[in-house]
């Protein structure tokens, strides 16, 4: 929790630099790692766009999360993706898709497949209240009931689309409700408590893997970050509700008191390990800040097996422009060709 608060705070200032295009903090919701240790390796996990955690509890890198923050070389989508869309093979983390709630019926149908293939292991799907309103939310919950497909739906209820309040957004009993409806067991849990959201988690995912049966969990929360870094949330709510929400009922500061109590924490080790993780991020983040941007010719590869005509004619103006104009066209900061 105390890594991924250091994480979204250096790259959020990274990005009011200019030094990378986009960011998205974790601000309030930081509890929702106990989702992360409730599960295992195999599960596959579709998130929306605040589950670095999820990544960082799997072992993903600084190294990694830094290089596809800055688009580089060495980032998986090879710069064709927006900041904090990450994503990990070898870690069972979907990469991240901008469009709200596309996610949902994909990990329905991951989570049918795991059950075809008499895989022991669910899907885990993150999604805030806002997408369960596009119609995708609704179609992905009925094919898991339907289907009886094992898939634990995440929904953290921050309490804000964007700029839209949730009383702007449904009338009935929040999201938890339509669990209900569609016949899927559904529990409510305060999502600022990492006992409550592991404890929840653990419920759902034996649900989901014993019974094959799909799970709502709806994590009640707080955002107190502006939703991006293209918001700016004082226009819409007062800032001293964030003040008081942040110092009064913080999961950071929960958790760190809760340890202390018991005394397996201290504020020297907080402090000290606030500096380790500092000091590493900051390696990763100047090293990869310092990399070549990916090959212009990973513009054109991937899609399909083989160039279509049209991109190779494509591929073929872009290099007759680069040649024609290279004080306009530089590729100095792009990698060499594999």
């Amino acid at each position: 929790m105390v890594q991924l608060h250091i994480i979204d705070g250096i790259l959020y200032e990274a990005q009011r630099q200019g030094r990378i295009s986009f960011y998205m903090t974790h601000y309030g919701e930081e509890a929702m790692i106990g989702s992360a240790a409730a599960l295992q390796e195999d599960d596959v996990v579709f998130g929306q766009y605040r589950e670095a955690f999820m990544l960082l509890y799997r072992g993903f890198t600084m190294d990694e999360m830094m290089n596809q923050c800055f688009s580089n070389d060495m980032d998986y989508g090879k710069g064709r993706q927006m900041p904090i869309h990450y994503g990990s093979k070898k870690l069972n983390f979907q990469t991240i898709s901008s469009p709200l709630g596309t996610q949902i019926p994909q990990a329905t149908g991951a989570a049918y497949a795991l059950k075809l293939s008499n895989s022991r292991a669910c899907t885990i799907c993150f999604f805030g209240e806002g997408a369960a309103s596009e119609g995708d939310f609704h179609a992905g919950l009925n094919m898991a009931a339907t289907l009886n497909a094992p898939v634990i739906f995440f929904c953290r209820n921050n309490g804000f689309a964007i700029s839209t309040p949730s009383s702007e957004q449904y009338k009935g009993d929040g999201i938890a409700s339509r669990g209900i409806g569609y016949g899927i067991d559904t529990i409510r849990v305060d999502g600022n408590d990492i006992w409550a959201v592991y404890n929840a988690t653990k419920a759902a995912r034996e649900i989901a893997v014993e019974e094959n049966k799909p799970v709502l969990i709806e994590a009640m929360t707080y955002r107190i970050g502006h939703h991006s870094t293209s918001d700016d949330s004082t226009k819409y709510r007062d800032r001293k509700e964030v003040e008081e929400r942040a110092q009064f009922d913080n999961p950071v500061t929960r958790l760190r008191r809760y340890l202390e109590s018991k005394q397996w924490w201290s504020q020297e080790e907080e402090d000290q390990w606030r500096k380790e993780v500092r000091s590493s991020l900051m390696k990763s983040f100047t090293a990869a800040e310092k990399r070549k941007k990916p090959a212009i010719e990973d513009l054109f590869t991937d899609v399909f097996d083989e160039l279509t005509p049209n991109l190779v004619a494509q591929q073929e103006e872009l290099r007759e422009l680069i040649k024609k104009y290279p004080e306009y066209y530089s590729t100095e900061e792009y990698a060499s060709s594999k």
